[in-house]
């Protein structure tokens, strides 16, 4: 009676050691795969919420785009040599801009003060005596002169206003030349050129065709040949 309730105690103690081992291992099986589950997680969100990052293009490789070049040159004033990246143009650019623009100024205000003195001399008012700003020596206009001054008065008058409109179509005129400047430059920037680019001079026999006989019709001269 004794051995058998020593073997159901030992058989019991053994049975709820196994039960209790088993479940430990699964509590830390569950555990394991929980926490595998949650770092993955975490990765999957790390990885979403990273910023690419964009890849640094190589400027020596870097060939501008002729449409993007032309638009800018159109828009902004030298904008294709700086798209280009030609920034030494810039000045001979905006120099000439600035050149056009005081050359017009200047030339109708000129244009302005003659008109304004021709009409004053036209109209006989002594009050309006503007062309006096244009004698010089302490000269005076008087029915003598009058009719010389007159010419002269006109002739200027028409002369700076033909200047002052020549200056505004430089101006278009350099306005268009940086444009197609801008844009010829953009397409030459891609035109390869070898650098087993070379010029050769060499002898050669020339048919003139004033015989039939081909020796009488051959001459010699040198030919040259470029290799690219």
């Amino acid at each position: 009676m004794r051995k058998r309730c020593k073997l159901l105690i030992t058989g019991w103690l053994l049975f709820t050691g196994f039960a209790t081992t088993h479940a430990q291992d699964e509590v830390v099986t569950e555990h394991d795969s929980l926490s595998r589950a949650i770092n993955n997680e975490v990765s999957v969100l790390v990885d979403s919420a990273r910023i690419p990052q964009k890849p640094i293009k190589d400027m020596s490789t870097w060939r501008p785009d002729p449409k993007r070049a032309l638009w800018l040159a159109l828009v902004i004033p030298g904008g294709g040599q700086i798209y280009n990246r030609k920034y030494w143009k810039l000045p001979l650019v905006y120099g000439g801009f600035i050149g056009c623009l005081y050359a017009m100024n200047w030339n109708n205000t000129m244009y302005k003060d003659y008109s304004q003195a021709y009409i004053d001399l036209m109209d006989n008012d002594p009050g309006t005596q503007s062309y006096n700003q244009f004698l010089h020596n302490g000269a005076k206009i008087d029915s003598g002169n009058e009719e010389r001054y007159k010419k002269l008065f006109k002739q200027r008058k028409d002369r700076y206003r033909r200047w002052r409109d020549m200056s505004f179509f430089v101006l278009v005129g350099v306005y268009a030349l940086s444009v197609v400047d801008a844009y010829v430059d953009a397409e030459l920037s891609v035109f390869d050129i070898s650098k087993d680019l070379s010029l050769r001079i060499e002898p050669t026999i020339l048919d003139t065709h004033t015989s039939k006989n081909p020796i009488n019709a051959s001459a010699v001269g040198l030919q040259c040949s470029i290799n690219f």
